[in-house]
């Protein structure tokens, strides 16, 4: 939420009772939290399992080696997939001055998942002299030093007929109709599709849609689906053309590429 608007509208802001502060909880396959906002920046990291986070600008698959930062004021949802052991924070925008105003995927180091795991051996509102009191002029030093993970964004457009697009195929990864076809069924050139996905998510229409089947895979891959049977979903003609496109884009074949990033 813009300061101004807090500071003219919402007098009845309660900041937390502590700056920083960790929450627990545990989901089961396919639990969801609705759509809703935080006044403070959240930082969302799962020990266990995978989180889909959705936000009007794009989505996002968050492994155990990863997290989240959802700026204050940001609409967001959350997915889980498989058993979801959520250990996130909640950070109060005045906690530090360098806090992302948008949201951001970053690596989570060891270390930053201990700091983030040794604040809820105290309680939730603990001391000013208490290990968690201590802990978190580090753990914020090691946020703000966090890598950037450039391609762990779907970004969403906005253009009525991109999102058309866009909602064909995330309904239906395995979906190869042409630029041309998905083009005449909304009403628009090949040359105004290109240049739109350009200019609204960053993206070609092709990269987008790698990016769409990269985080579908790696979502199915999770839950135990063979690779023979991701490929096919995706929309692949065998695994080894989808294992040389998930290589290529991710430095890694598949299966090896879950074991780094899900222990």
């Amino acid at each position: 939420m813009d300061k101004i608007w807090r500071q003219r509208f919402s007098n009845g802001y309660k900041k937390q009772e502590r700056p920083v502060m960790a929450i627990r909880a545990d989901y089961a396959h396919g639990s969801r939290q609705i759509w809703h906002s935080h006044e403070q920046g959240q930082l969302v990291h799962a020990t266990k399992g995978l989180v889909r986070v959705l936000t009007p600008e794009g989505a996002w698959t968050v492994t155990p080696r990863q997290a989240l930062w959802i700026a204050p004021g940001v609409d967001h949802e959350l997915h889980m997939i498989g058993e979801v052991t959520m250990r996130d924070l909640r950070i109060e925008p005045d906690a530090a001055p360098w806090l992302w105003t948008a949201c951001r995927l970053i690596r989570v180091t060891p270390l930053l998942r201990e700091l983030i795991l040794a604040m809820l051996d105290d309680p939730a509102h603990y001391a000013p002299d208490s290990n968690a009191a201590l802990i978190v002029p580090l753990l914020l030093r090691k946020l703000r030093e966090a890598d950037l993970i450039e391609h762990g964004k779907l970004p969403l457009p906005q253009d009525k007929r991109l999102v058309k697009i866009c909602e064909i195929l995330m309904c239906s990864p395995a979906n190869n109709d042409t630029m041309t076809l998905l083009c005449d069924r909304v009403g628009t050139s090949v040359r105004t599709l290109n240049r739109l996905f350009r200019k609204e998510t960053g993206l070609t229409f092709g990269q987008w849609r790698t990016q769409l089947r990269l985080t579908e895979a790696v979502c199915q891959l999770s839950l135990g689906f063979s690779v023979n049977s991701v490929a096919r979903d995706m929309g692949y003609a065998n695994a080894n053309a989808f294992s040389a496109m998930f290589r290529r884009t991710l430095g890694e074949p598949p299966q090896r590429y879950l074991r780094s990033v899900t222990r």
